[in-house]
């Protein structure tokens, strides 16, 4: 990476269940405003903006951040299904190491409604029909909404494969419920043992149990990224910077080697990882806190071995020894993640960036790791990309 990019500022709104919360262009506009506030600048300094959303209209991000003000910047819109924050955080991140501007704002929202995801559009072929097609050959169960079998599907592969018992995802969903007791943005906190979550309705008998899934929810949040000279001349802060970023797609593996983890982006995530480690010049045992995709406990389970924060198949040896919490090799959504604040698509990869951001300056509360310097964020969008971002203080 040639310039230096800085986040300068973050903001968050609690996240809510669907019918809950305000509007998204309420949302978007709400976080994109707290970001400003947090970093002290103005909207009439912001150069550029990318918007992320997935279920609404085109030219959303114009309807959130023109409450903002009618600046005539440019502003981008981004889809990039459960990556999308990340994309869009990438791209503003591009856009000032290549020059092309000098602040940029992030934002991602979403408004979105109860129950499993679905299609928009039944008009036309999915974006999904390759991996529907692996999932039904692979997994079957068509009873089972989609979401749930691809990742579902994964977890099952894991523990086919390497003998990884059902309590190892119940351990990381409690492991996620104690995080979120410290976090006052995080939608559900309270505290559930692995006894709980296994005893909860099965979703999937002997693979999922309905705590193990994280719920649909609706709300927003966004970073504004500067260069290192903006940061000099307005005197911002310059204490958390971007050392490292990819994002990755597909590969023809996705689908030939029939496996449900690399269905779910597994060599997507292990790709974009070794990328940013290199670019960093870093290995995974030097990461202090780590939020990763944990759409489902499966998917947290499968990323600790994609990430290198383990080696293959030592995912419930890490998760037995607390390796993935406080006090052990590196904190694992310390926020509580995805299971304990819901999944507004496009505000997803932006929420982990104010976790992270505020883990490196130390303001992370009573969630704070202690002594953070490297934190790293992955999110993953089935069908989309994969993007993972490697930020130093």
């Amino acid at each position: 990476m040639s310039r230096k990019v800085y986040v300068t500022g973050v903001g968050m709104i609690p996240f809510a269940k669907p019918g809950a919360s305000s509007p998204y262009h309420e949302m978007g506009a709400q976080a994109a405003r707290a970001a400003l506030d947090d970093a002290g600048l103005a909207y009439d300094q912001v150069e550029q903006a990318y918007a992320g959303y997935v279920y609404g209209d085109s030219t959303s991000g114009q309807k959130a951040l023109y409450q903002l003000g009618m600046t005539g910047i440019p502003i981008i819109n981004v889809n990039n299904n459960c990556s999308t924050g990340s994309t869009a955080l990438y791209l503003a991140r591009q856009a000032i190491e290549s020059g092309a501007a000098e602040c940029v704002l992030a934002l991602g929202f979403e408004q979105m409604n109860p129950g499993a995801l679905g299609s928009v559009f039944t008009d036309r072929p999915t974006p999904f029909d390759a991996f529907d097609e692996v999932t039904d050959r692979l997994v079957g169960k068509p009873e089972i909404p989609l979401a749930l079998r691809y990742f579902g599907g994964a977890g099952l592969a894991h523990m086919d494969k390497y003998g990884t018992p059902l309590e190892a995802f119940a351990r990381i969903r409690a492991k996620a419920s104690r995080h979120a007791a410290n976090n006052p943005l995080a939608l559900f906190r309270k505290e559930v043992s692995t006894q709980d979550v296994l005893d909860a309705p099965a979703i999937w008998p002997g693979v999922m149990t309905r705590l193990m899934a994280c719920p649909p929810t609706c709300g927003a949040a966004a970073a504004l990224l500067v260069s290192e000279d903006f940061a000099r001349r307005h005197k911002l802060r310059a204490d958390v910077h971007i050392a490292g970023q990819a994002m990755t797609t597909d590969r023809p593996g996705t689908f030939d080697a029939n496996d449900m983890m690399r269905v779910v982006g597994y060599d997507m995530s292990r790709a974009a990882a070794h990328k940013v480690y290199e670019q960093a010049g870093i290995a995974p045992e030097d990461l202090d806190v780590v939020e990763l995709h944990d759409c489902f406990a499966h998917n947290e389970l499968i990323t600790y071995e994609a990430l290198g924060l383990c080696p293959e198949g030592g995912a419930d040896k890490f998760i037995r020894e607390g390796g993935n919490t406080y006090g052990g090799q590196v904190v694992t959504n310390p926020s509580g993640g995805l299971l304990s604040k819901g999944h507004p698509l496009g505000a997803t990869g932006l929420a982990q960036c104010f976790e992270l951001t505020h883990q490196l300056r130390g303001s992370a509360g009573a969630r704070q790791v202690e002594g953070a310097r490297v934190a790293l964020q992955h999110n993953l969008g089935l069908g989309g990309a994969c993007v993972v971002t490697l930020y130093r203080n």
